[in-house]
Formats: structure tokens, C-alpha cells, sequence
């Protein structure tokens, strides 16, 4: 039986939560300690961090090439950024400069994975997805299902979903960050919205049938 809040995550279609006036000034602050990190203040730095960390793992959890790693890649993530601090100017927000660098560490993941010899003939997904997916969103058990119907998506569909509907951002931002127009980031959530619900009912199976009177 699929529970109700995972077949909630995969029927969304609208817009994150909170509107761009919303959400700005939180954006505008992490961007402020991205800057202020930048000119070498530690607490600037561990607050930048803080503040993305569960956003950077939900997005590299979700689509890097082998779930087990998602904590070796966010580690990868921000240490590539904090690396690379000097060169950020604050022309986009810091969240979408961050999940940039989260994509190309992803990006990179996978082509190794694509060269290195596997070790075993099988994956062990359970266990993987367990060690993988953060506890609590939209529910435990849940996002180890919906983690697994999501890599069914053809990447760019699954990249959408996760950037707009799990990550929150804003579908010009998404666009931004996937570097394509924001209608095609609609149409990749539309596009992957649909192919979960079905999804989902393939997993439900057809329903039982009603004994006659």
C-alpha cells in the first residue's frame, strides 16, 4: 500500500512553498555569508554551510549515481565551494551558485561510476537508499519509495522534480541553474509529475475486487 504523503509528493504542481517575495530575504542572507565568508569569516562560513546543507544532500541524495555516497558528495560539494568562495560575486543567490556545484559534483560521480569496475554484481538498494535518504521528508519509508521511482525518470525530468518540488526553488531559479528556459523546467516537472503518478499506480497494483451482494 503506497501511503497518502508520498502520493501527495509525487501529485504537486504547483509552485514551492512561499512566494519569490518570501522567500527573498532568506536567500538574500545566505548570500550576504557567502559574501562575508568570501573575506575569510569562519562563522560567515559555518552558517553559509548550515544553511544548505540539507538542501545540497536532498539534491545529490537524490540524483547522484550511487545513493550510498550522497554524504561523500555533499562533503565534495561544499568543499568545492568553499574552494572556490573567492571567485563568487553574488550575481545569482548563493543557494543556486551551491546547487550548481552540487550538479557538476554529480556530473562527475557519475562519469567515474561509469569507469570504474564494478565490485558486485548487485546493488543492494534498500540498504543504499536507508544510508542515502534523509529521515523526515515526506516520511522515512516514503522517500526511500519515491527515491526509487525517481530514478526511473530520465535525468533531466528527475533534476526538475527534485530542484522545484523537494529542493523549493523557484522555477526561474531551476532554469538558471539547469541552464535551459523556464518553460521547459515546467514541462520537465509536468512531464515527471505524471510519470510518478503512474508510476504509483503500477506500485498499488489494481484494486481488489468488491465481493457481490
Amino acid at each position: 500500500m503506497i501511503s497518502p504523503a508520498l502520493t501527495a509528493a509525487c501529485d504537486r504542481t504547483r509552485q514551492p512553498t512561499g512566494t519569490p517575495e518570501e522567500r527573498t530575504p532568506a536567500d538574500e542572507l545566505i548570500t550576504a555569508w557567502a559574501l562575508t565568508a568570501r573575506g575569510g569569516d569562519p562563522e560567515a562560513a559555518e552558517r553559509f554551510v548550515r544553511a544548505l546543507h540539507r538542501d545540497v544532500r536532498r539534491f545529490v541524495g537524490y540524483l547522484g549515481a550511487d545513493p550510498q555516497a550522497a554524504d561523500d558528495l555533499a562533503q565534495d560539494t561544499f568543499l568545492r565551494a568553499l574552494g572556490s568562495l573567492h571567485r563568487f560575486e553574488g550575481r545569482s543567490s548563493a543557494r543556486v551558485w551551491l546547487l550548481s556545484i552540487a550538479r557538476r559534483a554529480v556530473i562527475d560521480s557519475h562519469r567515474h561510476a561509469s569507469v570504474r569496475p564494478r565490485l558486485a554484481d548487485t546493488d543492494d538498494w534498500q540498504s543504499a537508499a536507508e544510508r542515502a535518504q534523509e529521515r523526515g521528508m515526506p516520511g522515512f519509508d516514503d522517500g526511500i519509495a519515491l527515491a526509487e521511482l525517481l530514478h526511473a525518470l530520465p535525468v533531466e525530468r528527475r533534476e526538475a522534480f527534485v530542484l522545484t518540488q523537494l529542493v523549493g526553488l523557484p522555477y526561474a531559479e531551476a532554469a538558471e541553474l539547469s541552464g535551459c528556459p523556464v518553460g521547459t523546467v515546467r514541462s520537465r516537472v509536468a512531464r515527471a509529475r505524471a510519470a510518478l503518478v503512474e508510476l504509483l499506480r503500477d506500485a498499488e497494483g489494481p484494486e481488489p475486487e468488491r465481493p457481490s451482494a
